[in-house]
């Protein structure tokens, strides 16, 4: 007997195919599931994704999860799209722009279950909107270990009167934003890197900013190296992780408490009963103190450092000859 040819289904322009399928191997929720989260989520998910650039993360059926940052070939010409010049592939990458509810049930189509924008928008790729401190915690840490880094950071930044709000990642950290205006990337990044020493420096005890992980001692990383074009896990996008749990807004007096499965893609609507939090946990975009710039281009570049001290460590290494061996 021949088989019947599944039924498809269609929301916003798009058709839909295997939605009753486990979303990605481990995760325990459907491909169904993101598809309804995201079409709900669209309207308060889009503004944080307008115009910037997006990268995201795909569970394809028989294929380990990858970072797509190229629109495939396949992909509809009304995707609207940001070609830019990569110097690691030397090549021009064609981003696409997720501005519209019907892109985003394209990519929800295409298991794309996480989704990565810069911090900046086409329209000035040099002029960040938003710095980030993305904390990430050592292995195993409870989320109460993150909860007080956020607040150590939140510290810094009223000494140096900048406002931010805060969100989980949805994976196991937490992200400072702080929305800016009339700043260059390199300042950005010279800011960025001052607000996580000033943190580092209440409590080197607990927190760092070492970039190598063998150098941070059980410590949670403050991590400053989210400028230029380097992306950040929109609020709302959902993680590829069991449960799929999302990105999620926080007052300041909400991370206490929090645990980042509490809100997954099954249940972060309902949460929401009709609210928008994050527009109106952001504070208005504000001018970067000139103190944080100064001190942070004293700072050398992390990545680069870590460069630096990894081939200096291999040079001090013990070499062992072929007889040795």
């Amino acid at each position: 007997m021949a088989r019947r040819a599944e039924p498809k289904e269609e929301r916003h322009g798009v058709s839909f195919s295997s939605l009753d399928t486990e979303l990605a191997a481990g995760t325990g929720v459907s491909k169904r599931a993101l598809v309804d989260y995201l079409d709900g989520i669209a309207d308060r998910m889009l503004p944080a994704l307008r115009d910037r650039p997006l990268s995201v993360i795909r569970s394809t059926r028989g294929q380990m999860p990858f970072m797509q940052k190229n629109l495939p070939d396949h992909a509809p010409e009304w995707i609207e799209r940001a070609p830019l010049w990569a110097e690691a592939s030397q090549r021009t990458v064609d981003y696409a722009l997720c501005n519209d509810v019907r892109t985003l049930m394209w990519f929800a189509n295409q298991r794309a279950v996480e989704y990565h924008v810069t911090l900046s928008c086409t329209a000035d790729l040099h002029a960040p909107t938003h710095l980030v401190i993305d904390l990430d915690p050592p292995e195993g840490a409870a989320f109460s270990v993150v909860a007080a880094a956020a607040h150590r950071v939140h510290e810094v930044l009223n000494e140096v009167g900048l406002a931010a709000a805060v969100k989980s990642s949805g994976s196991k950290g937490v992200h400072v934003v702080m929305p800016v205006t009339d700043v260059s990337s390199e300042e950005a990044i010279f800011a960025t890197r001052a607000i996580a020493a000033r943190t580092e420096r209440l409590d080197p005890d607990a927190l760092t900013t070492a970039f190598l992980k063998d150098d941070r001692g059980g410590r949670l990383f403050l991590d400053a190296t989210r400028g230029g074009l380097s992306t950040v896990v929109s609020v709302y996008s959902p993680r590829l992780r069991p449960g799929a749990p999302v990105s999620w807004p926080l007052a300041w007096d909400e991370l206490n408490g929090f645990e980042p499965s509490d809100v997954t893609i099954e249940n972060a609507l309902g949460l929401l009963d009709g609210r928008e939090p994050w527009s109106a946990l952001l504070p208005s975009p504000q001018q970067v103190p000139a103190v944080l710039v100064e001190e942070g281009s004293e700072i050398p570049t992390p990545r680069v450092a870590a460069m630096h001290e990894g081939k200096r460590r291999a040079r001090a290494a013990p070499q062992v000859s072929s007889s040795d061996a």
